[in-house]
Parts: C-alpha cells; sequence; structure tokens
C-alpha cells in the first residue's frame, strides 16, 4: 500500500475510535427501561413534521448550491442537482468529507470542472460556518443568564484547552510554507507543467468560491440560506415537541439545542454519531434538568431520523442517476 492509502486507514480508524468513545460516554448512563417508556410516549405527528422540514432544508440547499453552479453551467439540471447533494450527505455519513468529491463528481460538465464545482462547495460551507456562528452569537445574546454558564464551562473552555498556546509554533511555519508555495507555483507556472497544473486547480477553485459575487440573484442565495438554517431551527423544535417532556421548550431554546448540535460537525466523526447524542444529551440535562435518558432519547430521534431520511433519499437518488445516464449512454 503507499503512503496515500495507509494515511486514509489511520485517518478513518482514528475516527471510528473517536465515535466509539462518544458513543460510549452518552450512552454508558442510559436506564433503558426508561428510554423505552420515553419512546412509548413519542409524538408522532411532530415527527411527520421534522421529516417535512428536514426535506425541505435539503431543498433550499440545492436551490443555493445550483445558483452558483449556474454561473458556470447555466443547463444544470435541479435533479441532478438534487442527485448529487442526496448521494454525496450518504456518503459524508460513511466517510466524513468524502461526500464533497462526491458532489462535485455529479456535477462536473464540459462547462464547469472538477475544481469549480469544489470551489462552489467551499463557498457555501463558508456560509454555512458563518451561519452557525450566527445561531450561537443570537441565542447568547438572547439568554447569556441561562446559556452563558453551559457554553463558557462545557464548549469554550475545552476548546480553549485544546488551543495550547504551543500549536501555533506548528501552524505558523505550515501556513508560511503553503504561502510560499502558492506563490512559487504561480511564479514558475509558465516553466514547470506541474506548477502550470496546480495553478489552474488553484484558479478554478477560486473561481467556484468567488462565484457569489457574480450571481445575479444574491438575494435568492442569503434567502435560501435562512430558510436553510429555519428549517434546522424547526427540525430541533418539532422534536423537542415530540418529546412530552421536553415539549415546554421554546423556539429560543430549540435555536440554542440546535446550535450545541452542529458543534458536533466539527468533531471528526462519521455523521456526528456519538459526538451529536453526548453534546446535545449533556446540553439538556445541563440546562433543562432533563434525565439523561430523555436527553439520549431526543439526541436519538434526531440523529438517526434524519439519518434515515439522508440514506433513503440518497439511495432514491443513486438509482434514479445511474439509470438515467444509463439510459442516455444506450441513445
Amino acid at each position: 500500500m503507499n503512503k496515500t492509502t495507509i494515511s486514509k486507514i489511520i485517518k478513518y480508524t482514528l475516527s471510528l475510535a473517536l465515535a466509539a468513545l462518544f458513543v460510549y460516554l452518552a450512552f454508558r448512563k442510559v436506564e433503558w427501561a426508561e428510554f423505552v417508556s420515553g419512546l412509548k410516549q413519542t409524538r408522532w405527528l411532530y415527527v411527520a413534521l421534522f421529516f417535512v422540514v428536514s426535506t425541505l432544508a435539503l431543498v433550499f440547499r440545492q436551490e443555493r448550491w445550483r445558483l452558483l453552479i449556474k454561473e458556470f453551467d447555466p443547463e444544470a439540471k435541479r435533479l441532478d442537482i438534487w442527485d448529487a447533494i442526496n448521494v454525496s450527505n450518504v456518503a459524508n455519513i460513511v466517510l466524513p468529507g468524502a461526500g464533497e468529491f462526491v458532489r462535485c463528481g455529479y456535477v462536473s460538465s464540459k462547462r464547469m470542472s472538477y475544481d469549480k464545482a469544489f470551489g462552489t462547495i467551499m463557498c457555501e460551507r463558508a456560509f454555512d460556518v458563518v451561519s452557525v456562528f450566527l445561531i450561537f452569537v443570537v441565542a447568547l445574546g438572547f439568554m447569556w443568564e441561562k446559556f452563558g454558564g453551559f457554553f463558557v464551562e462545557n464548549l469554550w473552555e475545552p476548546l480553549k484547552a485544546g488551543m495550547d498556546f504551543s500549536l501555533w509554533w506548528i501552524a505558523a511555519p505550515v501556513l508560511i510554507a503553503l504561502v510560499v508555495f502558492f506563490i512559487m507555483v504561480f511564479r514558475f507556472k509558465d516553466r514547470f507543467a506541474w506548477c502550470a497544473k496546480i495553478a489552474s486547480t488553484l484558479k478554478g477553485l477560486g473561481s467556484g468560491f468567488a462565484s457569489i459575487a457574480h450571481i445575479k440573484s444574491k438575494g435568492a442565495f442569503f434567502l435560501y440560506t435562512l430558510g436553510i438554517w429555519l428549517m434546522y431551527l424547526l427540525m430541533s423544535y418539532f422534536m423537542l415537541l415530540a418529546v412530552p417532556s421536553l415539549s415546554n421548550l421554546s423556539l429560543l431554546d430549540a435555536l440554542f439545542i440546535s446550535g450545541v448540535g452542529n458543534m458536533a460537525s466539527v468533531i471528526p466523526v462519521p455523521g456526528g454519531i456519538g459526538a451529536y447524542h453526548y453534546l446535545v444529551a449533556l446540553c439538556l440535562q445541563s440546562l433543562y434538568s432533563a434525565s439523561w435518558e430523555t436527553g439520549i432519547l431526543y439526541a436519538t430521534l434526531s440523529h438517526e431520523l434524519h439519518a434515515l431520511l439522508i440514506i433513503l433519499l440518497g439511495l432514491i437518488s443513486y438509482v434514479r442517476f445511474t439509470l438515467r445516464k444509463k439510459t442516455a449512454g444506450e441513445r
């Protein structure tokens, strides 16, 4: 095996090990009789609404990405973009980060190269990171007395402890080396073929990332972004209503809980499994005096039902896309 393969094996092994650790931490204290009792009391009408808004979030995401893609490929079809997103979501559950590369492969065309497609995804992700940050700012700003202690003790302090000052002595030279490397690549692109290839790829990524500056419907882009995160908020809220002992919580509570859940996406585990359950259950227990079983029930319903929807839509999209390509190839 080459070094790249070995590196990937080590990466995914560590990712699975970290997920297993979080699953252990989340479920080791669960009293299963209480968990099952809570599950029997679940209000399934609100679960159905959870599925509706989850699907709408994907629709808004597809429409937002389509706005960026149209700058390079005006003939890009909604169904192809929808299928690309659904299949990539399944890939991300299995291998964190792999879905972004899958997405690029599905929508790449003669008009839009692979690197430009990847640039549009980078642009999307940048807006998502900003959105998560704003969710936290809004939730903390409105209810700091309630959420502040939990944020500092369970999120900020561990993050701060992990960012030991000595890490900067590693990060700074690496950053400087990358800057120098990129400068040299563009400086010698006319002399060396490999420099020209890297420079072309970087330009494609830059074009894709900057596509937001060229789209005609910037208002629509921001509305779709708002729609995505509004649906995520409603997903959290409807699931709170589905669990009777949590149904007294407000939309603002759902906003903070959703923000805590999104923090799990920062942790490199497949699909946020374990990390999401632990953080959300800890939040519900610490802030709302919910039992650990109630917190795990809420987290399990939210995470696993959403994963089930993602897998189902991904399989449908994969089959449909494959058959459509096969039919087109036979013509």
